[in-house]
């Protein structure tokens, strides 16, 4: 079994002490990336659940220059653990349980004196979920922030505060403030980071009128940011003076935007973004604040002048904002499942650490993922928001490519008025069409294109081949299918008809070449219904195209109707030939559904299931197909995370071969993928040289490759599997400032032309390095020696 397609944008990440990694949350592991190659080092594998929390142990400041260079970390999960970890050597070190899901975590630099010595002891502030109240009552208080002793590996103190959910816990550089957003007010606590006790920790109250999403501390003042769900920036200057300090604060009409009773002295407001801000973090020096949110923009703002400066086009809303303890590079995490690594100061992208992307969010819950699977390569093509098609290894968990179908402008706030409706591609991989709508504005100006794209040179890489408006007049395309072994294809529409379309390459370009395109060969049409999916036979001979309920073949190269198969229960949204066998698969996903198979040689049904399945596909060699069947949604659960199983079945036996059960049934896809020779040799000998795997991939994007013929599935180790890249040496002494010295080239080449000295030497004298130059003496003479003109001296 392999998994892949985590989230890698769940949790903010966190650099090394020296600033050359960049460890990420991804899923139930963290993913350690080399920030100089943006390439996969190494991954942490020990949690039950999904990390939520990666932090660095700082080094203690009189340390050794090896002990700043430490790779150690925390972090915490949904699972209830703490685990310390050797990330450098990616082993486990030990573990710290909790008990309860943890949400956050930080772990402020805190001495404690034992026997009159300072000594360094990591406390860990975690705000944790209390699953034992009720989640349905909207008052219950299932958040805690609370503390625990690493060293001892247990809980001190009591409880810091409640909450309705667990909020992110943000703390200073130097660990002595700690601070969360609670709706519209700011706790912030500060914490004795020298002889440390629980019970020496004061709290305070910033309030809002609007409710806060985020805050931050600045590095060396007692100045504290908030941003709220408006876009506003709220700064306040001086917090904490009265309890904190015990001085007293001024008086309260000098206070300039203070509310209230609140322990600080000013509070300035900025404004830019037109929503929710998402982060926000001081730059080192103090000078300049950094935001981000819905724009997809980063906002420089300079404290002292209000000023600000702009990082544009990162293509979709920002999440976390992280700076290294190397300030020439910080890293941004996007929506789009991508972490920028930045070259600070002028924000330039230097790596992109790019994931699987995310599900379109859509308010219509009945729209299924449109996702294509080039089954023969292992790739899995999915739609994105910015009009681009995405090419995913599942076989290597990366990224391959990213094709763009729409040449239009993205921007994250704007409405949605274009969507990708549909991508198919062939099974060798060497053709891809999509279908793309233009929504229309107050019922005028809609458009659907069908795009044909051609394979180039590597994997994933298309080049745009025909486009055609409107295929089927103003009707929609319900499916796209191609014909196996020949350059064929056909498009159905809920307009009545269907086309078929082959490649011709007698389409003269405007230089006189010769290119391919794709025309239209034949139409055909069924009592005028609504061509609901289309599919050709293992052979390309046949081509089945469903009209509502009722199962039409046709000979596609003639355009004639050769049978009908009995109506379905209910209109078939998908159909399929079951390997090379005459046998054919129906799925119906309205109020009746059904699974159904079909016998296209004497036009009789096989089998029949009523199954609420969300997606279904055949093996291409075998007679076999799989089902994901949608099960019952609890009671006040979301739809979205609506639990399924998997079932595989053989066309010529109704009882199920196996079965799976899996989470996020809905919106989920399967298909069956060629096995990849990278796999275990003696697993592969006992499948066969045709054998293939199947992939699952749920509504969250998230996938698992299995044999779903072996029920003993084991977990193949990620290391296998991917592009791990070890890690370059670093640069140490000379190197490290100036970089590597060239090599020196013990034999030169030696000019069989004489050295002849130049009759003007003044013109070259100064051309060498200064370094070569001979003595400031021997310059002088032979310089001004040839400066003067040497005249024959002529004798009488």
């Amino acid at each position: 079994m392999i998994t892949g397609g985590q989230s890698y944008v769940s949790a903010p990440p966190a650099f090394s002490a020296d600033g050359r990694l960049l460890l990420v949350c991804s899923g139930r592991s963290v993913s350690v990336f080399s920030t100089s190659t943006g390439m996969l080092v190494s991954e942490l594998e020990g949690h039950a659940g999904d990390v939520t929390a990666v932090v660095v142990v700082p080094p203690p400041a009189n340390a050794e220059a090896v002990a700043k260079l430490a790779t150690y970390c925390w972090t915490a999960g949904l699972d209830g653990e703490l685990i310390y970890w050797d990330f450098a050597a990616a082993e486990l070190v030990r573990k710290v349980h909790v008990g309860l899901p943890v949400h956050s975590m930080v772990i402020p630099n805190i001495t404690r004196t034992v026997k009159s010595t300072e000594v360094y002891t990591p406390f860990a502030f975690v705000s944790v979920e209390d699953t034992s109240k009720p989640a349905d009552k909207k008052k219950a208080l299932r958040g805690q922030v609370r503390i625990y002793d690493l060293t001892k590996g247990r809980q001190v103190g009591c409880l810091l505060a409640e909450t309705r959910k667990p909020e992110k816990i943000v703390a200073s550089v130097s660990g002595e403030f700690l601070g969360i957003a609670n709706k519209r007010q700011l706790y912030i606590w500060s914490i004795p980071t020298e002889g440390f006790k629980p019970d020496k920790i004061r709290k305070i109250k910033l309030c809002h009128t609007k409710n806060l999403t985020t805050l931050a501390f600045h590095p060396s003042e007692r100045i504290v940011a908030g941003g709220d769900s408006t876009g506003r920036i709220l700064i306040w200057r001086a917090f904490g003076k009265a309890k904190f300090s015990g001085t007293t604060g001024a008086a309260n009409e000098d206070r300039d935007g203070v509310r209230g009773q609140d322990d600080a002295d000013t509070c300035t407001t900025l404004h830019w973004h037109s929503s929710e801000v998402k982060f926000l973090k001081f730059a080192s020096d103090g000078a300049y604040l950094f935001s981000g949110g819905m724009e997809g923009v980063i906002v420089v703002w300079h404290l002292d002048s209000g000023k600000r400066r702009y990082k544009p086009r990162l293509g979709s809303p920002l999440m976390f904002f992280v700076d290294s303890p190397d300030s020439s590079i910080s890293c941004v995490s996007c929506t789009s499942n991508q972490v920028h690594l930045l070259k600070m100061p002028n924000m330039e992208v230097l790596k992109t650490i790019s994931g699987i992307k995310l599900p379109i969010a859509s308010p219509d819950l009945s729209r299924r993922d449109v996702c294509g699977f080039d089954c023969t390569n292992g790739l899995v093509a999915i739609p994105t928001e910015d009009y681009c098609i995405q090419f995913y290894s599942l076989f290597e968990n990366t990224e391959v490519s990213e094709v763009q179908v729409c040449e239009r402008n993205f921007q994250p706030v704007d409405d949605i008025t274009m969507s990708i409706s549909l991508v198919s591609l062939s099974i060798g991989g060497d053709f891809m069409c999509t279908v793309d709508v233009k929504l229309p504005e107050e019922e005028l100006g809609g458009l659907i294109t069908l795009k044909f794209w051609n394979h180039g040179s590597r994997a994933g890489q298309f080049h745009l081949s025909t486009v055609i408006y409107e295929p089927h007049s103003d009707a929609g395309i319900s499916a796209v299918a191609f014909r196996p072994g020949k350059n064929m294809a056909v498009s159905s529409s809920f307009g009545g008809n269907f086309k078929v379309w082959v490649q011709s390459s007698s389409l003269q370009s405007s230089e006189g070449k010769s290119q391919s395109g794709w025309r239209c060969q034949s139409v055909g049409s069924y009592k005028k219904k609504p061509m609901t999916a289309a599919a050709f036979s293992g052979d390309g001979s046949v081509l089945a195209v469903a009209a509502e309920s009722v199962i039409t073949l046709w000979d596609p190269d003639n355009n004639a109707l050769v049978g009908v198969i009995a109506e379905a229960l209910s209109p078939i949204t998908k159909l399929s030939f079951i390997g090379t066998s005459t046998y054919l698969m129906s799925l119906s996903q309205s109020s009746k559904p059904q699974v159904a198979v079909w016998n296209a040689s004497n036009l009789s049904m096989q089998l029949s299931y009523t199954l609420s399945a969300e997606a279904a596909c055949c093996s291409s060699s075998k007679s076999e197909f799989a089902v994901l069947s949608l099960l019952s949604c609890p009671e006040g659960g979301r739809p979205s995370e609506q639990d399924g199983v998997i079932l595989l079945f053989d066309a010529e036996n109704s009882s199920p071969v196996s079965s799976f059960s899996v989470k996020k049934a809905k919106g989920g896809s399967i298909a069956f993928v060629k096995d990849d020779s990278s796999m275990d040799a003696d697993t592969n000998a006992t499948r066969g040289e045709e054998a293939s795997l199947l992939v699952y991939v749920n509504g969250s994007h998230e996938y698992v490759i299995f044999d779903p013929r072996n029920n003993e599935v084991s977990q193949i180790s990620k290391h296998t599997q991917k592009n791990i890249q070890a890690d370059e040496p670093a640069r140490i002494g000379y190197a490290s400032i100036y970089g590597e010295l060239p090599k020196l080239e013990l034999k030169k080449e030696v000019s069989d032309i004489p050295f002849i000295p130049s009759e003007r030497p003044w013109e070259t004298i100064f051309t060498g390095s200064s370094h070569v130059l001979p003595p400031l003496t021997k310059l002088c003479s032979a310089f001004l020696a040839s400066l003067l003109e040497k005249r024959p001296v002529s004798t009488e």
